[in-house]
């Protein structure tokens, strides 16, 4: 088990960095693969810290991988206004 969770760990933290790495690429939009990148590599880090009673980095984890996933709310909601806004402006 301890293995398994160290894989989890160490994929989690190497997601984060990763998504960290797209960000700074300037002439392509990677913000939906590193949102969910963040919420994916959180959550695993967090799991990894809970098996260690890591605690700090836990709560941090879960604080990280909450704004991943209010960042795809607002993102899901900005595309479902635009949608609806686009379907009205069509109408007339």
């Amino acid at each position: 088990m301890k293995i398994f969770i160290d894989i989890v760990g160490w994929l989690g933290s190497i997601l984060v960095v990763l998504s960290y790495a797209l960000t700074l690429v300037k002439n392509k939009d990677f913000s939906t693969w590193c949102i969910l990148m963040n919420l994916i590599g959180g959550i695993l880090v967090a799991i990894n810290c809970f098996y260690y009673k890591a605690i700090p980095s836990l709560v941090t984890n879960v604080i990280w991988s909450f704004i991943a996933l209010l960042s795809i709310y607002r993102a899901k909601k900005q595309w479902y206004q635009t949608r609806r806004h686009n379907r009205r402006a069509h109408r007339y």
